[in-house]
């Protein structure tokens, strides 16, 4: 019920449409009643005392209560679904908007089929709990109160012999229902299970192909259907016995009803026709409160779904954890490392250990090394993508958790291998994430990052739409996409992360032009495996298994004749010429 209450917490901006549903709800529920009211005076005024009067007003009575019924019960409807359908995109665009700003240690450790599970499933699933489900658990109460109450007014001792039913049919409904949450937490998690293969399939279609393996991820995906689709059966199995239990419970208390009360009217302490309206106003609660039944299994099963959701929901975002209160607007003096050391959740060794740098503004930081030896994990320390276990970071002396992370992140322009690029067009893509760019600039950009030829080429020019990560373009004119993104940005701080270790030579030459112009004045940071394209570096480090074991420029390495030296002769296949 917490949970539940917790989810209806969205319908609040909707309570007057809300109040609308349920005042509709109390007169559908009042008609009803009317309904076994009306068997009284139709079977003792009409057909035992034969009161002609009545056949003109009783027929236009239940006449005029069925189309306000129908009036009501559509308005009830409709408000409700509105509402329902409402609250299911407010609470898909909360939940995806706090994904959004999680810390990237949570999208490390959480497949991202599972979250787009999280979005659309589990959303979804609770689309008809909210909506079908609050109209019926509502309105059917509404009906059955009113039903009590003739059932009360016609024959309160025949009105205690049903309620002693009652207790009978509750109790497999709450234990039933415990386990549906339970079955149905199970078969999120399957889905998320199914989503994530999905994506990560469709993702890797081309190294599916290359070896051939669609039958054995065909298997796979199999697998986890048949898994997915056993738990629907369990779910089945324990959520349909209810209706049969409880009718079966039911039909027990009618049986004893028309029994004492058949009695009753042999005696001739009770009329045909006040029996009979008690009886109607019986079978009339059956329905609703079979309904009630049907919508608690479904509550429940809703409730496995809502719990994964407010656990994302209630794990903090990074700006809900960020504890910077200075707004960063440049970068005057240096960007220092001192003692840092960082380790990724469940590793058992430092990904870095007793790193400083100091990068004085406008000069070129080279990081070389083997891969995995913390290159990137250094970097992306910078924009405060993770936070340091040990020591500080800090720019201009001052820490960097000290700057609000936005503006500390409006400070740095990123170019890396993989290039991220979205399905929209070229113009978007060059100024995503900046606000009021004239054409003039996205052009100038795009020259500078020697874009504007091919891009002018393309079907539509800047308005081509080049596809699902940039598909449509080669590798070089996605990182020239990305370069005159970042050229745009004009960040004092620029972090190249293996930015042309994929290209052909003419690409690589094109890219280095526009890599070398953006890197003018600022404040830059190389990852680089080809180490000519680092020479000129103000400073080269070389890391290995986490820490700087070598620092100093291009020429100042070769003499030492160490890790650098090596790398560089592997590279070059010839001994360099003597300094």
């Amino acid at each position: 019920m917490k949970i539940y209450l917790r989810l209806l917490t969205f319908v609040r901006p909707y309570w007057k449409r809300l109040s609308v549903a349920a005042l509709c709800a109390v007169f559908v529920s009042s008609l009803t009643a009317l309904y076994a009211w009306l068997v009284r005076p139709v079977l003792d005024g009409i057909f035992i005392n034969k009161d002609a009067s009545l056949l003109m007003v009783v027929p236009l009575a239940i006449m005029g209560t069925t189309l306000l019924k129908g009036i009501f019960s559509y308005g009830q409807s409709y408000m409700m679904h509105y509402v329902g359908n409402r609250v299911i995109i407010d609470l898909r665009d909360r939940v995806y908007l706090h994904i959004l700003r999680m810390p990237l240690g949570f999208h490390n450790r959480t497949a991202s089929g599972e979250l787009m599970s999280n979005v659309m499933n589990d959303v979804g699933y609770m689309q008809t709990a909210l909506s079908t489900g609050v109209k019926d658990l509502f309105q059917q109460t509404l009906t059955i109160m009113a039903l009590a109450g003739v059932i009360l007014h016609e024959s309160w001792r025949l009105a205690l012999m049903a309620f002693v039913v009652l207790p009978f049919a509750y109790y497999p409904l709450v234990k039933f229902g415990r386990r549906l949450r339970v079955i149905s937490r199970t078969g999120q998690e399957k889905m998320a299970d199914l989503t994530t293969h999905l994506q990560e399939t469709l993702s890797g279609i081309r190294l599916i192909k290359a070896f051939g393996t669609e039958e054995k991820e065909h298997l796979r995906f199999n697998l986890k259907s048949l898994q997915y689709f056993q738990n629907i059966i369990k779910s089945v199995r324990v959520s349909e016995v209810t209706s049969p239990l409880m009718e079966f419970i039911g039909g027990v208390g009618v049986a004893f009803i028309i029994w004492y009360g058949g009695f009753q009217v042999i005696k001739g302490e009770t009329t045909p026709g006040r029996f009979f309206a008690f009886m109607t106003a019986c079978l009339l609660m059956y329905a609703p409160i079979r309904s009630l039944s049907l919508t608690h299994n479904m509550i429940q099963q809703t409730l496995g779904a809502a719990e994964r959701l407010f656990h994302i929901l209630d794990t903090p975002t990074e700006d809900q954890a960020d504890t910077g209160t200075f707004c960063l607007t440049s970068v005057q003096k240096s960007i220092t490392f001192h003692q840092v050391s960082f380790q990724y959740e469940g590793t058992p060794s430092p990904a870095l250990k007793d790193i400083n740098i100091e990068a004085r503004v406008g000069e070129v930081i080279a990081l070389v090394g083997e891969s995995g030896s913390g290159k990137s994990t250094l970097v992306s320390l910078i924009p405060r993508f993770y936070e340091p276990a040990e020591g500080k970071i800090a720019i201009d002396g001052t820490n960097i958790r000290e700057f609000t992370l936005r503006s500390l992140r409006n400070q740095i322009g990123i170019v890396s291998q993989d290039v991220v690029l979205f399905d929209l067009s070229v113009r978007e893509n060059i100024a995503y994430g900046m606000k009021d760019v004239s054409e003039e600039e996205i052009i100038r950009a795009a020259k500078s990052a020697y874009a504007d030829l091919f891009i002018s080429r393309l079907s539509d020019g800047y308005d081509t739409v080049i596809g699902e990560r940039g598909s449509k373009l080669s590798g070089g004119e996605r990182q020239r996409v990305a370069i005159a993104r970042a050229l745009l940005k004009n960040a004092p701080v620029l972090i190249l992360d293996e930015a042309t270790s994929s290209l052909d030579s003419e690409s690589e030459y094109m890219v280095q032009q526009a890599l070398q112009l953006l890197m003018k004045n600022r404040t830059t940071f190389v990852i680089a495996h080809r180490l000519s394209t680092i020479q000129n570096a103000s400073l080269i480090l070389v890391m290995d298994k986490g820490k700087i074991v070598e620092s100093g420029t291009h020429l100042d390495l070769l003499r030492k004749s160490g890790i650098y030296k090596k790398l560089y002769e592997i590279q070059f296949k010839s001994k360099p010429r003597e300094i």
